[in-house]
């Protein structure tokens, strides 16, 4: 009972923090991929969707570890590091996208590129979510318990404590 419960609770965790991530960085996505458009006016592709990572990648970190899984506060360096590495590969996954699709289209229109950039990054974006909660910001929850558990003094063990427990591991044997 306790196991589907706590399933239950992490399945509620997961989809809440999927929520505030496509909330989170959905928004920065869809500001980049209008960024990305307005930039490549002036400089080649390639170098605006380089560009816009760089900074949406720096925002959406920030925002993620503020909101989406719970850090409460600012990223570290090693989450913004290993976040880099997770847009650079978002960022060769949305540049395949268009060489693609200019290959396939002559002169496709700012719609059908938007589209194709909109869905890459989308795609990009649920293997991203999956990397940073199970990896950038796993750690810190997992350093933040073990600093909550770390700082609870340790007490012996009594007659009574073992006692006790030992009534508790038969109740829930007997349930």
């Amino acid at each position: 009972m306790e196991t589907a419960r706590s399933r239950q609770q992490a399945a509620s965790g997961a989809f809440a923090a999927f929520a505030r991530f496509a909330l989170c960085g959905g928004g920065v996505g869809l500001a980049s991929s209008f960024a990305v458009a307005a930039l490549a006016s002036s400089v080649p592709w390639a170098l605006a969707n380089a560009l816009v990572t760089v900074v949406s990648t720096l925002l959406a970190t920030e925002l993620h570890a503020r909101f989406t899984f719970g850090a409460g506060g600012r990223a570290t360096w090693r989450q913004h590091v290993q976040s880099a590495g997770s847009a650079a590969a978002a960022y060769a996954v949305t540049c395949a996208a268009m060489v693609v699709l200019h290959q396939l289209v002559a002169a496709p229109g700012a719609v059908v590129e938007q589209v194709v950039y909109l869905s890459a990054s989308a795609l990009a974006g649920v293997a991203r979510f999956v990397v940073l909660r199970l990896v950038v910001f796993a750690r810190h929850r997992s350093q933040t318990a073990g600093a909550a558990v770390a700082a609870r003094p340790v007490r012996p063990a009594t007659a009574a404590h073992a006692s006790a427990s030992a009534e508790v591991a038969a109740l829930c044997r007997a349930a």
